[in-house]
C-alpha cells in the first residue's frame, strides 16, 4: 500500500539513497524517468528543506534550503537516521558485505572524514581491480604499476581500519546492554571486528596476496574484506539463534546504532520501524515499544498491518502520536493523541 515507501522516502532524504540498497531506477515509479522528493525537517528549532531530484543513470541532485550540494557526501550526517525493517536479519544470515555496509552507514553519519576516506579507497580499489583484470586479459603483469595503486590505498585503508576498530570498542558494550534489556538477560551475546589488518599491515598483506590477486584478477585483502562476527553464548548467531533471538539481536544492533548517533551528533536521530511485528510476538514488541516510548528517543515512525494493535500499545504511555492509514499510496489521518 505504500507504508514502507513512506519510511524509505524519509530515509532517502536523510542519506541520499534508499535503505534497501537498490539502484534509483528500481525505486522510480513505473513508466516515469525521474522522481523528486521533498521534506521539511526541523532540527534544533531550525527548518531544513531537503529536496532530492533524481534522473536514474543520469543525474542526482540534493538541495538544502534551495542550495544544491557540490557533493552528495556533504549531506550525510546532517539528519541522522536509523531504519529497522523485517528483512534486517540478513545482517546476520548473509555475507560480510551486509555487515560492512552497516558499519559504513553508521560511521559515515558520524564522521565526514571516514566517508571521504571510504570514497577514496573504493575508487582506488576499483582502479586496482580493473588493472588486475586488464593484466589477465592481456596475459602480461607489471608489478610496479600495480604497486602504484597499492601504495595509494594504504593511507585511506589505515584510516578506515583505525576508525572501525575504535568504533567497535564503544559499540560492543552498548549492543550487549541493549540486547539484555530487550530479552531480559536470558542469554549473552557478543560482536567482534574481524580484519586481517589487526595482525599485519596492509602493505605486508598486499605483498603476500600478490599471486592470488593476479590469478583471481581482483584485490583479495583490505578493508573491503573486513567483517563483523555475531555470537550468542559463544556460538555463531547465524547457526544457533532462534528466529526470536535473531530478530532481537538485530534490534539491539540497530538501537545501539541509534544511541551512538544520538550521543555523538548531540541530536536525536529519526527512528523508522517498518512492520516490527513481523517475526516478533506481541509481548516482545510491546516490551520493545515500552523501551522506546519511555527512553530518550526522538521522533518515531512505526508501520503495522493491524489498525488497532499499535494504538492499544502506545496509548498506555504518556506520549503524543498521530495515526495514519495508507491505502494505495494515499495517507489519511485516523487518530491523534
Amino acid at each position: 500500500m505504500g507504508k514502507t515507501n513512506l519510511l524509505d522516502a524519509i530515509y532517502y532524504l536523510c542519506m541520499g539513497k534508499s535503505h534497501f540498497s537498490v539502484p534509483d531506477r528500481q525505486i522510480t515509479r513505473h513508466e516515469m524517468d525521474f522522481f523528486r522528493l521533498e521534506g521539511l525537517f526541523i532540527k534544533e528549532e531550525k527548518k531544513e528543506q531537503i529536496v532530492a531530484k533524481v534522473i536514474p543513470r543520469k543525474k542526482k541532485e540534493l538541495e538544502r534550503n534551495k542550495v544544491p550540494y557540490t557533493r552528495l557526501s556533504e549531506h550525510v550526517g546532517l539528519l541522522p537516521v536509523v531504519m529497522i525493517a523485517p528483512d534486517d536479519t540478513y545482517l546476520a544470515t548473509e555475507g560480510s558485505e551486509a555487515r560492512r555496509s552497516f558499519l559504513d552507514n553508521t560511521l559515515s553519519q558520524l564522521d565526514h572524514d571516514y566517508l571521504n576516506q571510504l570514497i577514496i579507497y573504493n575508487k582506488l580499489l576499483q582502479q586496482r581491480n580493473a588493472l588486475l583484470k586488464q593484466f589477465g586479459e592481456s596475459r602480461r603483469f607489471d608489478r610496479s604499476l600495480l604497486d602504484t595503486y597499492s601504495m595509494q590505498m594504504l593511507a585511506p585503508a589505515n584510516r578506515i581500519h583505525q576508525k572501525r576498530a575504535s568504533f567497535m570498542e564503544q559499540f560492543r558494550p552498548l549492543l550487549q546492554s541493549l540486547y539484555e534489556s530487550i530479552c531480559g538477560g536470558q542469554e549473552k551475546v557478543d560482536i567482534n571486528y574481524k580484519s586481517k589488518q589487526i595482525e599485519q599491515s596492509l602493505e605486508a598483506l598486499f605483498d603476500i596476496s600478490i599471486e592470488k590477486d593476479r590469478v583471481l584478477q581482483r584485490t583479495t585483502v583490505g578493508p573491503h574484506k573486513d567483517d563483523l562476527e555475531f555470537t550468542i553464548e559463544g556460538y555463531p548467531l547465524k547457526r544457533y539463534a532462534s528466529q526470536g533471538q535473531l530478530k532481537s539481536y538485530v534490534l539491539a544492533l540497530k538501537l545501539a546504532q541509534y544511541h551512538i548517533l544520538r550521543e555523538e551528533k548531540k541530536v536525536r536521530p529519526f527512528l523508522l520501524l517498518d512492520d516490527i511485528f513481523d517475526k516478533l510476538d506481541t509481548d516482545r514488541v510491546s516490551h520493545l515499544l515500552g523501551l522506546l516510548l519511555e527512553g530518550d528517543y526522538g521522533q518515531l515512525f512505526v508501520t503495522d498491518t493491524d489498525e488497532s494493535r499499535l494504538e492499544k500499545i502506545v496509548s498506555k504511555y504518556e506520549q503524543s502520536f498521530l495515526q495514519y492509514k495508507v491505502v494505495s499510496g494515499e495517507a489519511t489521518k485516523m487518530s491523534e493523541l
